[in-house]
């Protein structure tokens, strides 16, 4: 019998490093309280207090409207850029064996570390008129820093680990042997991509696109740089948030915090609900075969 085995009773009783089911339950509940939860219920209160009246009149602002239509906008669209992007660079890193992959794997998660603020003076500094990138582009009539391009780069700057991240462990599972099964049938690379490899990453890629936008419709530190926050032109909704507070118009800021609040909550549902309803699918195919 080896010296590391369990006695027999304690084996039994299966003894975990945690407490009970009721009073890890309890815990868990309780810290997710006091950490998320109370601060989404103050708000969703104070939401609720404004009334239908206040809550139009907040919205209806074209400068409110104008900056959460540059939020969507860019969001979305640096959420479909940091979808594509994130697909190739999982492909390189899990597929290909070459000098300094590791390096490259560990500067995908860059973005989670670098301070936001850091990462939008950089940017910056790299896209304005005297920048690396900058002085090339705005001869050509390309302005990037102080414009909604900027802000998507922002935004795809901190949405590329998502979307690397989601893919990453789906590919690793994947392995190749699907891949040459159907080049063994005549498949093109078009065909086995198209019909073997993008439906067995459509739900990560959806669960990355989600996680992308929501990170990007939050974002502020990184965006407020480059994006030369010019009223009605490139100020972004979390900003003007800050502005209202400043102005001391607690309600009008109250309005655009729940907006973004429920907009991110649809993603989350989305995330949880993606793999579920795949999941369903697959079993009725399996059925029907």
């Amino acid at each position: 019998m080896s010296t590391l085995a369990l006695p027999l009773p304690l084996a039994r009783r299966g003894r975990r490093p945690l407490p009970g089911f009721g009073l890890s339950l309890g815990l868990g509940l309780a810290w997710l309280s006091i950490v998320v939860m109370l601060p989404l219920a103050a708000l969703a209160i104070r939401a609720a207090g404004l009334g239908a009246e206040g809550w139009l009149r907040a919205i209806h602002d074209p400068r409110v409207q104008a900056s959460l239509k540059l939020s969507f906008t860019a969001s979305f669209a640096a959420a479909l850029v940091a979808s594509a992007a994130g697909v190739l660079v999982a492909w390189v890193v899990v597929r290909y064996r070459f000098p300094g992959r590791r390096l490259l794997d560990a500067l995908v998660d860059l973005p989670f570390a670098l301070p936001t603020a850091v990462a939008g003076i950089a940017l910056t500094a790299i896209y304005s008129a005297n920048g690396w990138v900058g002085r090339f582009t705005e001869p050509l009539g390309l302005k990037i820093a102080y414009t909604p391009i900027g802000i998507v780069i922002a935004l795809v700057f901190i949405g590329l680990p998502f979307a690397v991240r989601t893919v990453q462990p789906v590919l690793e599972a994947l392995g190749r042997e699907q891949e040459e099964a159907a080049a063994s049938l005549g498949a093109s690379r078009l065909t086995t991509l198209r019909r073997v490899v993008l439906p067995e990453l459509l739900p990560a890629l959806l669960t990355g696109f989600s996680l992308a936008f929501a990170r990007a419709l939050g974002e502020y530190g990184s965006v407020i740089f480059i994006a030369g926050n010019l009223p009605y032109k490139t100020e972004i909704a979390p900003l003007l948030i800050t502005i209202r507070l400043e102005e001391y118009d607690y309600p009008g800021a109250i309005a655009i915090a729940a907006l973004l609040l429920v907009a991110s909550f649809v993603c989350l549902l989305a995330i949880n609900a993606i793999p579920l309803l795949f999941a369903h699918e697959r079993r009725g195919a399996r059925r029907d075969a």
